[in-house]
Formats: structure tokens, C-alpha cells, sequence
């Protein structure tokens, strides 16, 4: 996945992510009522949520629409795809990506068409695996990044192109590797930072070395991940005990609270 220099050729579709940008289908609506979309979670097991999912909107007769998807993009979050493929052809891969399955027994929506979840889901992809997951899309954009780069403000246009190499097709729920759900998983780790910084005005950074410190300690529950934290940015100073009694996640939190509170008395 490389940086992309904006403007490039035109692309044909919009993927936009309504849920990133809830004005964006009224605006697409209001200024762009000609411009052809489609519903990319009809007719699929989230059918019942297609009106608030994400739709695919054709750019070929919208240039001006098109201009302002690289002009403003942060309005129009999204992947712009490039390829000459039909459309009901573009819809059934598309729709095909939303399913996967984690494991033998879990099954999940990837939120592919998400610019940060795009950032982190196909650099999880070796090249086989990207000829697979794009199929008949020649090239993706997107602006965005990790959760990091949003932090640091360093977000930008990313670019991403097929490989074209010969392999099977995307099966339904198709199963996703280890690294892809490790990068995933990165993703959700992230974004929970990056809300923890913005609901604290503490850095990104310092409160992501803490959140590692609790992983490391087995904090990995949300609640308890989370109390840890707040216990972290109460004493900076303390350090971290490797060993804590206890049978729960927070039992072990509640006996390394009681200790530092008891230092610092």
C-alpha cells in the first residue's frame, strides 16, 4: 500500500461510508440527485441496516462529484474503485467481502469500505490474497490511514493496486488469516486509544505505551483495560507489578490499585 499522489485517472465508483459521514446521503441526495446508487447491504443478511450502510455510487456521468471526492474528501469518506467491470458483477464482490468468518465458529461484518479499517485490513494481505479480495477491481483510494496517523495528523491518500495474479475466487464468508485479523484487531486497539486521547487531551502515544503495559499485565477485558488506564494516568510513577494476586482480571486490577493507592497515601 503506497501514498497517493491526488489527482490521478478518474474512478468509476464511490464506495462511501454513510456511517463515517451520516450528512453525506442527503448531501449526495440534495446536490448529485442524478448520479446512479446502490445500496450495498440490500438483498444481504444486513439487508434490515441498508439504510444507514454504505453505498456504491456510480461516477462516470458525476465528474464534478468525482472532483470533490479528492477535493474534500473528509466529506465523501470512502473507497474510490477503479474498474471497468459491470456493475451487478462489482455488487455481487463487493457484497461477497462483508462476511467473514474468524475461526471455525465466529462469523463477523468487515467493515472493509471504512478508510481507516481499509488502512489496517489490506495491509494484512500478501499478494495472493489481495488478487483474491479485490477480484475485479483494478485499484482502490482512499483518504485516511492508521488511527495514529489521524492522531498526528497525518493522514493522507492511500493507493493500492491488483496484483492480477491467478487465484480462485473469493469464497462466501471467507475465512480471514492470522495477520488479517491480527491487523484487525490492531485497528480496534487503536481507535480505542485515539478516543481515549481525545476524551483525555492526554498523547496518543504515552496513553498507547500504557495500553501495552495492560495487555501485558492481562488486562485484556474492555472494562478492566479500560480501569486500568484510568489507574495508569492517576500514577504515572508507579511501577507495574508483573505478579498480581487474584482469579479475575479484576481482582488482580482491584489488589495493584490498593497497592499503589497505599504508596501514595
Amino acid at each position: 500500500m503506497n501514498a497517493a499522489v491526488m489527482p490521478g485517472p478518474a474512478p468509476q465508483w464511490l464506495l462511501l461510508d454513510v456511517s463515517d459521514a451520516p450528512d453525506a446521503a442527503p448531501r449526495l441526495q440534495a446536490q448529485f440527485a442524478e448520479a446512479r446508487r446502490l445500496a450495498l447491504f440490500e438483498d444481504t443478511e444486513f439487508h434490515g441496516l441498508r439504510a444507514h450502510g454504505p453505498l456504491l455510487v456510480d461516477l462516470r456521468q458525476s465528474p464534478a462529484l468525482a472532483s470533490l471526492c479528492h477535493l474534500d474528501a473528509r466529506s465523501w469518506p470512502g473507497l474510490l474503485l477503479f474498474t471497468a467491470t459491470p456493475a451487478e458483477h462489482l455488487l455481487v464482490h463487493l457484497r461477497r467481502m462483508l462476511t467473514v468468518t474468524l475461526g471455525l465458529h465466529h462469523k463477523a461484518l468487515l467493515s472493509y469500505y471504512n478508510p481507516h479499517t481499509a488502512s489496517y485490513f489490506f495491509d494484512g494481505c500478501d499478494p495472493r490474497e489481495l488478487s483474491r479480495w479485490l477480484g475485479p477491481i483494478n485499484q482502490l483510494r482512499w483518504f485516511g490511514g492508521t488511527w495514529a496517523d489521524r492522531s498526528t495528523g497525518c493522514q493522507g491518500w492511500q493507493q493500492l493496486s491488483n496484483p492480477g495474479l491467478p487465484v480462485p475466487a473469493l469464497e462466501n464468508e471467507q475465512g480471514l488469516s492470522d495477520r488479517q485479523q491480527g491487523k484487525l484487531q490492531a485497528c480496534l486497539l487503536e481507535r480505542h486509544v485515539w478516543r481515549w486521547s481525545r476524551s483525555t487531551g492526554r498523547d496518543y502515544w504515552l496513553l498507547w505505551g500504557y495500553l501495552q503495559q495492560g495487555l501485558a499485565l492481562g488486562f485484556s477485558e474492555q472494562a478492566v483495560l479500560d480501569g486500568w488506564l484510568w489507574l495508569r494516568l492517576q500514577y504515572p510513577d508507579a511501577r507495574p507489578v508483573s505478579s498480581l494476586p487474584g482469579e479475575s482480571q479484576r481482582e488482580r486490577l482491584d489488589h495493584l490499585r490498593r497497592l499503589w493507592q497505599g504508596k501514595h497515601r
